[in-house]
């Protein structure tokens, strides 16, 4: 892991702790704030504030990136849909906001887990209550599903 890398969004939702897969490019990070079960943060490393300043390298890896995304989601949490959020109105680093998506309540680690915004967008409203140990082990399940 290279700290050197680490922008203020990326320390704001815990970096390094919370980090799940650091790339070249991108690291992906758990949202502290479960909004729902496995929810990410995609931050860039690149030190730009508008998405279409990034390098067409970092483009190309945001593709590959994705599909591990969705591959360890589905894996580890059976989510039936994925959003991916730019929002950027408080933190200014390229970042997406991942949102696994649920039609019906997940069970894991002995807590239940809703998707308060199902079938509409998701409501940052409501989080799931997680702390840091219950977030540790969402890191670490989706770690084991995680293919590079």
């Amino acid at each position: 892991m290279n700290p050197q890398i680490f922008n203020d969004t990326m320390r704001k939702f815990g970096a390094p702790e919370t980090i799940i897969q650091q790339y070249e490019y991108w690291s992906v990070q758990l949202r502290p704030a479960q909004l729902t079960l496995g929810a990410l943060v995609l931050v860039a490393h690149e030190p730009v504030h508008a998405f279409s300043a990034l390098s067409p390298a970092s483009f190309a890896e945001l593709q590959k990136i994705t599909g591990q995304i969705e591959s360890a989601l589905i894996k580890a949490f059976q989510n039936d849909k994925v959003n991916y959020l730019m929002l950027m109105m408080v933190d200014p680093d390229v970042h997406f906001h991942v949102i696994p998506r649920y039609a019906q309540p997940r069970l894991f680690d002995g807590e239940t887990f809703v998707d308060a915004g199902w079938p509409g967008v998701p409501d940052f409203g409501k989080t799931n209550a997680t702390d840091s140990a219950a977030n540790q082990r969402i890191i670490e399940h989706l770690a084991v599903h995680w293919c590079s």
